[in-house]
């Protein structure tokens, strides 16, 4: 059985679906995911006590220019970049606080992966928190970072919200087990204390990566949606681990620069909702306007100012007369239904007959010789 069961988790590949990942969700509850929480915080990894730092600099070759596939991770470094550069933090929507990003791509594995021990290897799967910071009242601050150009016409394949979420939370669990060693490289590289409070985990999207996503699925995406909500509430009442999903936007695409042999931000970045506050309600449909019927096709009146009339096909008729037929009885005539012809209602029963013709042109005039549609 695997020590890393959220890790596990993100991986299934329903969960990586994109037409399957909001039934995954839906089947989801808080108290699962914080039994594999707890889980993951016990097996995490223990960096420190093998003597190895957490703040480590990324690869200076991988840094210099843009990569094909490491937009996540160049977005998170000029991020943190820019938090340490500037001496700023970048305030979170809501009036929720600020955040102060203090590393980027920051590594959780103790030692590399030992195949010979399977599972039973704490570092495998374990992979790196893509942002550590300060939030707000000194909460540590988890980002997990999906990076897509404006100009991206589809999402990655196998990538989808609710796997950021299990990843981010996974991150988070080992990040907690281990928040005595982060807070002291904390406080050494930014200055900043972190408090004992639950850390709090900043899902950070592109503007492109949540149309995206909201492209993916019916009602605009108001069904996965909904789920990540409920996911995010019953995730912060069972461990107390705030999730906030969020959109970055960055001017420019991809919105930052080589200049100096590292993502530099091109201006100043913000942090927004990832969606409007109702976007996870789902609206009924609505129900269906009723049809508009012409009245000439609701059924006719009988006229009782008029006088019943006998039958002829010589005789001419109107919608709403009473017409006495030789073998059909009496009828209410509901109107024209084509040249020399009326539409007559017998009971409950519709007849066409033929009316208004001269006298010997080709049609008998005897009252019992209908033409019946």
């Amino acid at each position: 059985m695997s020590l890393h069961p959220l890790v596990d988790l993100a991986a299934d590949r329903e969960v990586r679906k994109a037409a399957g990942f909001r039934a995954v969700a839906a089947e989801l509850s808080g108290e699962g995911l914080t039994e594999l929480y707890t889980q993951e915080t016990a097996n995490a990894p223990r960096r420190q006590e093998a003597g190895r730092k957490y703040f480590v600099a990324y690869n200076s070759r991988l840094a210099a220019t843009r990569k094909p596939g490491r937009d996540d991770e160049h977005a998170s470094l000029a991020l943190a970049d820019h938090c340490l550069r500037n001496g700023v933090n970048i305030e979170l929507p809501d009036d929720v606080g600020a955040v102060s990003f203090v590393h980027a791509q920051v590594p959780l594995k103790s030692a590399a992966e030992d195949k010979s021990k399977g599972d039973a290897d704490p570092n495998k799967g374990v992979g790196r928190l893509d942002l550590l910071g300060a939030g707000p009242d000194g909460r540590m601050v988890v980002g997990q970072v999906r990076y897509l150009a404006p100009s991206a016409a589809r999402g990655r394949t196998g990538d989808t919200p609710l796997r950021a979420l299990l990843e981010g939370l996974a991150a988070v669990a080992i990040a907690q087990a281990n928040v005595a060693a982060l807070r002291e490289e904390v406080m050494a590289k930014a200055g900043l204390t972190l408090s004992d409070a639950p850390p709090l985990l900043l899902l950070i999207g592109s503007p492109r990566y949540w149309e995206l996503c909201r492209k993916r699925e019916a009602q605009k995406g108001a069904a996965w949606i909904k789920e990540m909500e409920r996911l995010a509430g019953e995730i912060e009442a069972s461990t107390g681990v705030g999730v906030v999903f969020l959109a970055c936007n960055v001017e420019g695409d991809p919105g930052w620069s080589y200049a100096e042999g590292g993502p530099v931000l091109d201006a100043a970045p913000r942090l927004e909702r990832a969606w409007e506050y109702d976007a996870g309600r789902i609206r009924p449909k609505p129900r269906p306007r009723a049809k508009q019927v012409d009245p000439a096709d609701l059924p006719a009146e009988p006229d009782l100012s008029r006088p019943v009339r006998d039958y002829a096909v010589t005789e001419s008729f109107e919608r709403g007369d009473r017409i006495q037929h030789a073998t059909l009885g009496l009828g209410i005539v509901q109107g024209i239904a084509g040249q020399g012809k009326i539409n007559v209602l017998f009971g409950d029963r519709k007849s066409v007959l033929v009316h208004g013709r001269p006298a010997g042109v080709g049609m008998p005039s005897s009252p019992a010789s209908p033409f019946s549609a």
